[in-house]
């Protein structure tokens, strides 16, 4: 009786059974299968392939290709390069097609940052009238009773009686009425004497054409907009110089913008502006930043930008919220797409495509960013491309082949320490050297959700923690490039603590 596959039955039954940690600690033992020759070459790239790997988990490798027992995903396989850049990675174009890996060129131009900023609508303070009373008189009749009155360019206001003017008028009409030869000097003083009791020169010209005394004037508004200030009534005396009326125009208005003082130093005056308001959605209004005040908010930290806006059909009125931005000075330079840079949190970092498929991370200094673009101050050159997707396969190929400038390294000089990372899941099995988990999502990895095998916290496992518990845990990444658990506990006891 041949027993060769029964043997391999029960084999492949416990290595399920074990929830794919035999598999694991397998792998971590002998390679997971590896050969000690090579293997074979790829036809696609015309070289030898030295094995296949998980780029999430590159420190395991296989003999043969096929679907990784880590994620869903295809195995990637890694070629023997004998005369390379130690600081570049290859990568095949028949992978670099799969995985959808495009590049985008480095161009000179200009970056305007964008700076967004909420704002409230003020009055303009420069499109603004007074009407005072330039005699004493009464206020017979009061056309405009109410503040915040929309009043029109030449509209009355109101009418005064000014009995000062009489007296004037009449001596003007006598001397004209005399005979004479040389009278115009006195006709001339009796036009200066109506000038000095407040008279206008239309006013005046009125006496003339008429030869009737003009007692009365009415007082209409100087330009066109809202009434915001009213000090008269009907019947109340009024003495010279008195503000009667102050009316704003709305044909422009302020929009005061609270800016961060980190990106105050980015506008500049003049520059142009659009501004929305939840009021009006499908409006935009344009304008230009008029003065950026010189006074910081100490509770915000927000300095105040003045921003003057066309109104020219008066729908914004003062109090009204608006969202503005703001663009700010630009400054000619090299750009790259915003999604090409890497973030490490101490470092910015780009994967450089160069020829023959291969690849090479460089750090680079980066500057404003708009409208999908990134200024770049430093470490690259116009003409030269960059990937803008497909860049963490990339870095895992230069992980695990050694590559001297990896996007996670520390620069030199500074300790490398290990991040660490959390989340919730269920324990499936545990074995000697491995905890396998069907896990949520790991945002801070971006992993999706998934089962599988982290290893032991050399503390040990907590009592309570068996197959089907939930669990909260956190872990790090080995040099190796494998998560191992540094901390996990039932979830019924509460958020962990971290330890010292």
């Amino acid at each position: 009786m041949n027993l060769k596959p029964l043997v391999i039955g029960l084999i492949a039954a416990s290595v399920l059974g074990a929830g794919g940690y035999g598999l694991y600690a397998l792998g971590m033992k002998h390679g997971a299968g590896m050969t000690d020759g090579a293997s074979d070459a790829d036809p696609s790239a015309g070289k030898k392939v030295l094995y296949w790997h998980d780029p999430m988990v590159p420190g395991q490798k296989f003999d043969k290709p096929g679907k990784s027992p880590f994620m869903d995903m295809m195995l990637v396989p890694v070629y023997a390069e004998g005369d390379g850049d130690p600081s570049q990675v290859a990568v095949s174009p028949r992978v670099q097609q799969n995985l959808g890996v495009r590049t985008a060129e480095v161009t000179r131009g200009s970056v305007a940052p964008r700076v967004e900023a909420a704002g409230s609508i003020a009055f303009n303070e420069r499109d603004q009238a007074v009407v005072q009373a330039r005699a004493t008189g009464y206020i017979e009749r009061l056309h405009v009773r109410a503040t915040l009155d929309r009043v029109g360019r030449g509209q009355p206001l109101a009418e005064l009686y000014v009995p000062d003017w009489v007296a004037a008028q009449e001596e003007f009409l006598s001397v004209r009425r005399m005979q004479g030869t040389e009278l115009a000097v006195l006709v001339d003083g009796a036009r200066q004497r109506m000038r000095q009791v407040g008279m206008s020169d239309e006013q005046i010209r009125l006496v003339e054409a008429s030869g009737k005394l003009q007692p009365r004037i009415t007082l209409s508004a100087p330009v066109g907009g809202v009434v915001v200030e009213l000090m008269a009534r009907e019947g109340m005396t009024v003495m010279p110089g008195a503000t009667l009326f102050r009316i704003n125009g709305l044909s422009t208005v302020w929009a005061n913008a609270e800016v961060p003082e980190s990106q105050a130093a980015m506008l500049r005056p003049g520059a142009p502006v659009e501004a929305r308001s939840p009021a009006l959605p499908n409006t935009v209004f344009k304008g230009t930043v008029q003065a950026i005040l010189p006074e910081v908010n100490p509770s915000t930290r927000t300095l105040k930008a003045r921003i003057e806006l066309s109104n020219p059909r008066a729908q914004l009125a003062p109090g009204m919220f608006v969202s503005v931005a703001l663009a700010g000075r630009a400054e000619p330079g090299l750009m790259v797409p915003t999604e090409a840079i890497i973030q490490t949190g101490r470092r910015s970092v780009v994967m450089l495509a160069e020829a023959d498929g291969k690849f090479r991370p460089v750090d680079v200094e980066i500057g404003v960013e708009a409208n999908g673009q990134t200024e770049v101050k430093r470490g690259l050159d116009a003409g030269q491309k960059v990937v803008v997707s497909g860049q963490f396969l990339v870095d895992s190929e230069a992980s695990l082949k050694g590559v001297t400038t990896r996007m996670g390294e520390m620069p030199a000089g500074q300790p490398a320490a290990a991040a660490e990372h959390s989340g919730e899941g269920k324990v499936e099995a545990i074995g000697k050297d491995a905890v396998t988990l069907s896990h949520a999502p790991i945002p801070s990895m971006q992993w999706g959700a998934m089962t599988m095998d982290f290893g032991a916290p050399t503390a040990g496992l907590p009592p309570a923690v068996k197959p089907g518990a939930s669990v909260r845990f956190a872990f790090t990444m080995n040099t190796e490039g494998l998560p191992v658990l540094t901390r996990i506990e039932p979830k019924a006891n509460g958020a962990m603590e971290k330890k010292p």
